[in-house]
């Protein structure tokens, strides 16, 4: 107890909790003043809007067709953590069983679309989407998500393989498992963790991702974030109030998917299996 009150305070202590303090203050200014906007009748001046009203969500849920956009979102994410995880999981399977020449630039080659900014790689691949006449459809956002999807599972799920004993795997093969069978029965539950973390990680991604989906995305095949930049930056009138309504319907999708995921995956579970089959 004493390194802590001496820590908390000491200036150094002060200031971190102060910047922790000041990040979220304004966060939650931020939030609170795209809430406040969308339930407001009139906002010019003053700290509160001069009434309150709920008709602006309806009107952006019928006029941006929310429900449509919802829909597209999660058939997006969804696919794009089905398609990551399948074809992820062999490959990081590989990366951590195997060595071979060129393996760490292949790995690194799997850090680009994840450090690299989207729209750098994204007008080449959109240009390539389009040759192939996805342009504009549901398959090509999802083949546009998957790109940088892919690699950041390997990367969440190369850790956990390498800590796996391989004589468990020897030991299965000599009691006569196929290589399908020891990666089905038993390496897949060993890894459970590690593909649920890497699963809610594409996942949140996936739905916020802009760049990728903004380049081949078409009028039926629009993400909620995409939507969104619509509303705010496409010619036309449209009350702000409205624009304001999609942010918290944008926000409280994200929020959703959050707390569905972490209802089924725990954190602080994870970093302790980690840290016990590490010590195995």
């Amino acid at each position: 107890m004493a390194p802590r009150k001496v820590f908390i305070k000491s200036p150094l202590g002060w200031l971190i909790w102060g910047s922790v303090g000041f990040f979220f203050i304004n966060l939650l200014g931020v939030i609170g003043t795209v809430v406040v906007s969308s339930f407001g009748t009139e906002w010019f001046d003053g700290w509160l809007p001069a009434g309150w009203t709920t008709k602006f969500y309806t009107t952006a849920w019928h006029d941006y067709q929310v429900p449509n956009l919802l829909r597209v979102t999660l058939q997006v994410a969804l696919a794009v953590v089905s398609i990551s995880i399948l074809v992820g999981t062999p490959a990081a399977y590989v990366l951590a069983r195997r060595d071979f020449p060129g393996k760490k630039i292949l790995m690194l080659s799997f850090l680009l679309p994840i450090m690299l900014p989207p729209i750098t790689y994204g007008i080449p691949l959109a240009t390539f989407i389009y040759r192939l006449n996805l342009g504009g459809t549901l398959t090509g956002v999802i083949v546009a998500n998957t790109v940088p999807a892919i690699p950041f599972v390997i990367l969440v799920l190369s850790p956990f393989i390498e800590q796996i004993d391989p004589k468990i795997e020897a030991a299965a093969r000599m009691c006569g498992a196929t290589t399908r069978q020891i990666f089905i029965k038993i390496l897949t539950p060993l890894i459970v963790p590690g593909l649920l973390a890497a699963a809610l990680l594409v996942l949140v991604q996936t739905v916020a991702l802009f760049e990728l989906t903004y380049l081949v995305s078409g009028p039926g095949s629009n993400t909620l974030v995409v939507a969104l930049y619509y509303a705010v930056f496409a010619s036309g009138i449209r009350p702000y109030q409205a624009i304001s309504a999609m942010a918290v319907f944008y926000m409280l999708t994200t929020l959703f998917i959050l707390i569905v995921a972490l209802r089924y995956v725990n954190p602080t579970q994870m970093v302790s299996q980690a840290r016990s089959a590490d010590s195995k």
